[in-house]
């Protein structure tokens, strides 16, 4: 299972659309800058050329890792459902014990994390927290996480959206 990359629908066309990006116009346009600093002359103190290249080996280590994510991808449905437990794919309530400060998050795979979207991953310390635990209204769960400021506790509640 660790192999696969969970990921929605939508998330994986994202994922294409980069690639795509990534191959049609950028890999093509540092192409260019690098036969353009090479046409400069002296290679040993051209800084063009060598961001170019710095440039090319980013872009090119971006599309391996985008082409393994989607050739390893495992579609997750996104849910909004009345479902009794967190999920892949589970749009949540967490409500701060403390200060009752709410806070919707949907639950994704690693590759389509986006705490400042509210896309949070089963991996984080939130998403493992609350993964596999009941949803339910009238005796919600509460998880506790361990966060740098210290331990904040969470009730899980329904999305209702």
């Amino acid at each position: 299972m660790s192999n696969e990359t969970l990921i929605t629908a939508d998330g994986l066309e994202k994922l294409k659309e980069e690639l795509n990006e990534l191959k049609s116009v950028r890999r093509i346009a540092v192409s260019q800058r690098i036969k353009e600093a090479i046409a400069l002359g002296d290679l040993s103190e051209n800084s063009e050329y060598d961001d170019a290249k710095n440039e090319q080996a980013f872009i090119e280590g971006r599309i391996v890792e985008l082409e393994n994510k989607i050739r390893t991808a495992k579609i997750i449905e996104e849910s909004t459902d009345d479902v009794a437990k967190v999920r892949l794919g589970s749009k949540v309530i967490l409500e701060d014990v403390e200060t009752k400060e709410r806070f919707e998050y949907t639950v994704v795979g690693t590759a389509e994390a986006d705490p400042f979207n509210n896309r949070i991953s089963n991996e984080s310390p939130v998403g493992a927290a609350i993964l596999g635990q009941n949803v339910d209204k009238e005796n919600p769960v509460i998880v506790s996480v361990k966060a740098p400021a210290g331990e904040v506790q969470y009730k899980i509640l329904p999305f209702e959206g």
